[in-house]
């Protein structure tokens, strides 16, 4: 049995066994060692969960029925004032709380957890829109991700009114009022993310009859200007100085020099390196495969050998056993694919601080601004650029032209004199 190959003693087994949830833990730990985690971090998590196992049987909770969240607030709230525990109590109570909810996603694999929260009164109608957007616009799940994000905040603002119903009393000050004071406490992108689902989902509401009028005119078009942002990406040295400071004698340190050195030699996007494959990887014809992102190019690029052998250093040293095909997986169990850009950025700005390194930016997205600022340097043209980037449109690299300060110098006028 599972928890014979964790715990040593029979009266702890015995224990664990007896109790409401006593015929689940078995298939718990089961469940634990499949998905990779070490036997010290299962003992921690079942004995923390036989804290709840106590409390179900001191409520008459009878198990393996469907628990709710309900019982487990009610524990939630009850360990605290009764939990003995020698050390820091608020750290134990993180414990405890992490391995509850680690034990929740496991009841939810079993189908034997029912929330009883209640979703938010807006959530039949951004539902609605969501399928609207995939079924006949044909949106990306990247897309319906960022458009349900804006959508969230502005619904939260409506309060009541974010129904259906609601939608016919909706006036084009209203729409107004609410994007202006978004926009003061916003950034520039997020404006423009705000501003493009606001209009589709009027657009929406128009085409449903939700409201009369069109309303996708009210949101305000604030001035911008193309090409007013310079990109800031890392000098060679700079990007050079990251990947030596990264320790490669760990297994996270083997995956994100790995990772880190693929963004500095291709300049892909952050999401391309998540979704790197390992059928991407072509070694007997030395290439290497990105899937395009943002309505940009597959690129098929010369597998260089010390990407290679990184790549090769951590499948074969640092890379959990798992069934994904994703090259990149987390470091602790249950081991899965980087699940979001705020991930890999995270990681890149860890490393970049780590280096002692002053940038502006210290994203995924600035080995990519740093290889095209030094492929111009180096003389490639924009169309080279745009080929190794990705680029569907050469206007789309047009924004580098502003770092190519060779070139610039050479069109700049000189200052004029003073004229007496």
């Amino acid at each position: 049995m599972a928890l014979e190959s964790v715990f040593v003693r029979p009266r702890t087994i015995a224990k664990l066994r007896s109790g409401p949830l006593g015929e689940l833990l078995d298939g718990y730990a089961d469940w634990l060692l499949e998905s990779g985690f070490r036997r010290s971090t299962i003992r921690r998590h079942l004995t923390n969960v036989s804290y709840l196992n106590r409390y179900f049987a001191s409520q008459n909770i009878t198990c393996p029925q469907v628990i709710s969240s309900k019982d487990l607030n009610g524990f939630l709230e009850d360990y605290p004032l009764r939990a003995r525990f020698r050390g820091s109590l608020d750290k134990h109570l993180r414990c405890v709380n992490w391995s509850i909810n680690r034990f929740v996603y496991y009841l939810k694999h079993l189908k034997l957890y029912s929330s009883s929260e209640q979703s938010p009164l807006f959530q039949s109608l951004l539902d609605f829109y969501l399928k609207w957007m995939r079924d006949y616009k044909h949106a990306t799940p990247g897309t319906l991700g960022i458009r349900a994000h804006s959508l969230k905040i502005f619904f939260k603002w409506l309060g009541p009114q974010a129904t259906t119903e609601g939608m016919s009393e909706l006036t084009h000050e209203s729409v107004e009022n609410f994007f202006l004071s978004y926009a003061d406490k916003s950034g520039r992108a997020a404006r423009r993310s705000m501003q493009a689902a606001l209009r589709t989902f009027f657009r929406f509401c128009l085409h449903q009859g939700f409201v009369q009028q069109p309303l996708d005119c009210a949101v305000p078009t604030l001035r911008t200007y193309k090409l007013a942002v310079i990109p800031r990406g890392l000098t060679d040295v700079e990007a050079l100085n990251v990947l030596s400071s990264i320790n490669r004698s760990s297994n996270a340190g083997r995956r994100d020099y790995a990772m880190l050195l693929v963004l500095y030699t291709y300049g892909v996007r952050g999401g391309q390196v998540r979704a790197l494959c390992l059928q991407d990887i072509d070694w007997a014809n030395d290439q290497i495969y990105f899937k395009a992102l943002k309505q940009g190019k597959n690129c098929l690029l010369p597998l260089s050998a010390e990407v290679g052998q990184s790549l090769l250093d951590y499948i074969q040293n640092a890379r959990p056993p798992s069934s994904y095909q994703e090259v990149f997986l987390t470091t602790r169990a249950p081991y899965h694919p980087l699940p979001g850009s705020n991930d890999l950025s995270a990681i890149v700005r860890r490393h970049i601080c780590n280096a002692g390194i002053e940038s502006h930016a210290k994203g995924a997205h600035v080995f990519r601004h740093g290889l095209a600022t030094s492929m111009l340097q180096r003389g490639h043209s924009l169309k080279e650029i745009a080929d190794v980037l990705g680029h569907r449109h050469l206007r789309t690299t047009f924004i580098y032209s502003k770092v190519d300060f060779n070139t610039l110098r050479k069109v700049g006028l000189a200052w004029p004199g003073e004229v007496e």
